[in-house]
């Protein structure tokens, strides 16, 4: 079987709180080494749809969605899901348009996005992936919790490096069969490799530049 690497988990300049622009991709994700990358910017598919106009490596229309109850990705996306629906209507919008349903970073800690347990557990039969290595989860075992819980729940888990900053691109990514659509990629995912490297806890504090200068009105 041909593998490809792909980061699962990207950001562009169209997610509020990241630097990484479009131009960045186009030069970068060759250069490290991806030759494919989900984009999922927060509650937005522009960028994704900009860069797979323009990319020579393959490009997943993807969203990571702020629910009621967190957040939640959609895979192979034909439309934009709206922000603020209820984590179980967010899921059956996804799958009404095709699309996959991504739990990013379940148990990080630290991150205020992250679903709660009680809407996991109610939206897990809709569930198709859990995100089990997510490069900017400051503590190692809230991976190894989400990987656990992955299998325990038989699910194909994800590895993305959430990339936010131009450093961080590329840094984790699985080494998946090739694949045409949906199904495939989910076929596929069952059987990839990982490679995970953890993002240093310096990038949130990016992050939170990003986001001053974005509310002041300052230039990225």
């Amino acid at each position: 079987m041909k593998r490809i690497n792909m980061d699962c988990h990207v950001h562009t300049s169209y997610s509020r709180d990241c630097g990484i622009k479009i131009a960045d991709l186009l030069r970068l994700c060759p250069a490290r080494g991806l030759d494919a990358v989900a984009i999922t910017d927060h509650n937005t598919i522009r960028g994704a749809l900009e860069l797979r106009e323009q990319a020579p490596f393959k490009v997943v229309i993807g969203e990571e969605i702020n629910t009621l109850q967190g957040e939640i990705i959609g895979y192979f996306l034909q439309q934009e899901i709206p922000p603020g629906l209820s984590a179980l209507a967010t899921v059956q919008a996804i799958r009404e348009q095709g699309g996959l349903v991504c739990v990013p970073h379940p148990f990080d800690r630290w991150r205020k996005s992250a679903i709660c347990y009680e809407a996991l557990t109610q939206i897990i039969g809709y569930v198709d992936i859990i995100e089990a290595y997510n490069a900017r989860n400051v503590f190692n075992q809230d991976n190894k919790k989400a990987a656990g819980f992955a299998s325990q729940q038989h699910k194909p888990i994800s590895v993305g490096s959430d990339c936010h900053t131009t450093w961080e691109i590329g840094c984790s990514f699985v080494a998946i069969g090739d694949f045409s659509d949906a199904a495939t990629f989910l076929g596929n995912l069952a059987y990839s490799r990982i490679k995970f490297t953890k993002s240093s806890i310096m990038v949130h504090c990016y992050t939170k530049l990003f986001k001053a200068k974005c509310a002041i009105g300052l230039p990225k």
